[in-house]
């Protein structure tokens, strides 16, 4: 079901009309809203613009199994200050609170002034005239915020700065506010507290991120969205133009889809006066910070560190090709294992593989296997380059189709290599296709254990090169095959 694409209500306009960016869930087919809204108006006494009423619908949208369609990778918002994101986040937090019997919500700010403001939000709302009938008890002590409902259900408020909401088991929601400031290994901590629930609703609530931020998993369902591959998640964006003036009130009401209905302009003018021009973009015009260099796992001085200008005259060789995860792209890297370490370069990368077929480069291997130790072959869409292989005789000792953890192993080990001065690769013109690949690819949490994948940080980006490079290495370091003819060089 569509969700952008529904008629509204006469006079509303859709939430695909509003928002500057939206991305929504792939194979929904109903949502859990019209019960919510339900309960926040007959029971709660609540409102919603229309914004707030297309956000509903998104978050809690469902696919045909009765599951949450962003169960998986949830629904993150970058909105602008003053926006109205407590008032809507807060009564649908209530509302479900009261329409599941003992549902657990866990909402947690970075910052203590972030989750005690909100906290005292939530205490006024409790106190409401139509809400209160609905509230057990409300505990107000520090470290110790809590909404608690006739039917067992709670909200529980905390910072993350201070290690809130670890090891809480049978969380139902996760709210994370201030989503700008949340890093990966937070995400995790707090994740993990889900394991067991069957509800499983995430919202990453936020600001565009200031630099210093630590905002990977922010920028990376924004990145996901806008790139169409967040297909287990949503992501809600308003946001002023990134040329926009500061004072153009056109820009405000593109920006504020409460203004001036809600949110009066003296608010704004007052929000504006109290922040730096910078912050006033980013936190009051939801405006983001320019993100075409992306950003990078490895420094431009750690990458440097092992940049050669020679090559090894011999030693041992091995391949190694990696696909992207739709097949369409690959990088070709090779290594030569010598007496000093391992010396890899990158041997060419290309586009448009689904077009081309991989049997030139079948082609290319197939006259040079019997100089090489192992051709290592990663990502799915590899299996018809191996079947081509077979066709052209390579034999199956020669071949490694690496598994999820090989990968992961080539990437800490190539990590390990570097750090140990083992590895070395060409400086690299201006231009390098590896550098460039190196230059915006960060880190992307696949497996347990701080295991570590490579994804692209800007739109463009292509992580298959420096894949190649550490699967390269890896075949290098764990061949043990030796090739009976005199090598040479790549």
């Amino acid at each position: 079901m569509p969700l952008t694409s529904q008629k509204t209500r006469s006079g509303r306009r859709k939430l695909s009309e509003l928002a500057k960016h939206l991305a929504v869930p792939a194979d929904i087919t109903s949502t859990m809203w019209p019960s919510v809204l339900k309960t926040c108006t007959e029971k709660l006494g609540a409102e919603f613009d229309d914004w707030q009423d297309g956000a509903g619908r998104v978050m809690l949208a469902k696919r045909e199994d009765g599951s949450l369609a962003a169960m998986i990778d949830g629904v993150g918002m970058s909105l602008p200050r003053q926006v109205g994101k407590t008032h809507l986040v807060g009564y649908v937090a209530f509302a479900l609170c009261v329409n599941i019997p003992g549902l657990l919500v866990i909402w947690t700010a970075h910052h203590s002034a972030t989750s005690t403001e909100t906290f005292l939000s939530m205490q006024g709302m409790a106190k409401r005239v139509k809400v209160a009938p609905h509230i057990k008890q409300v505990f107000t002590g520090s470290g110790d915020e809590e909404v608690r409902f006739h039917n067992g259900s709670r909200i529980l408020f905390g910072a993350r700065e201070h290690g809130f909401g670890r090891g809480i088991p049978g969380v139902d929601v996760l709210i994370f506010d201030e989503a700008q400031i949340l890093s990966d290994k937070a995400m995790s901590n707090m994740l993990a507290t889900m394991n067991t629930s069957r509800f499983g609703l995430q919202l990453y609530i936020g600001t565009p991120p200031k630099p210093e931020d630590r905002s990977e998993t922010f920028k990376r369902m924004r990145r996901e969205a806008l790139a169409g591959t967040l297909t287990d998640g949503a992501w809600i964006e308003f946001g002023a133009d990134a040329d926009a003036k500061d004072d153009d009130r056109a820009q405000w009401r593109k920006m504020n889809p409460s203004y001036p209905k809600r949110t009066p302009a003296q608010s704004l003018q007052r929000l504006k006066r109290k922040l730096t021009p910078a912050d006033w973009r980013r936190e009051g015009m939801g405006i983001w910070d320019d993100d075409a260099e992306g950003t990078r796992r490895w420094s431009a001085d750690f990458w440097s560190s092992v940049n050669t200008e020679w090559a090894p005259e011999g030693g041992v060789r091995s391949f190694a090709v990696a696909f992207s995860l739709d097949g369409s792209r690959l990088s070709l890297a090779g290594a030569v294992k010598h007496e000093d370490g391992v010396h890899v370069e990158l041997i060419d990368a290309f586009q448009g593989v689904q077009e081309r077929g991989v049997d030139p480069l079948a082609d290319w291997l197939a006259e040079r296997w019997r100089d090489v130790s192992r051709i290592a072959i990663l990502g799915t869409a590899g299996a018809a380059l191996k079947a081509a292989l077979r066709d052209r005789k390579v034999p199956e000792q020669v071949l490694h189709v690496m598994s999820t953890q090989d990968y992961f192993a080539a990437n800490t080990m190539t990590e390990d290599g570097i750090k140990a001065k083992a590895i070395s690769h060409p400086v690299g013109a201006e231009g390098d296709v590896l550098n460039a690949s190196v230059a915006v690819s960060d880190t992307k949490r696949r497996g347990m254990n701080g295991q570590w994948g490579w994804e692209p940080t800007v739109p463009d980006g292509d992580e298959t090169p420096v894949e190649a490079f550490c699967a390269a290495y890896w075949a290098a370091r764990t061949s043990k095959r030796v090739p009976g003819r005199k090598q040479v060089l790549i």
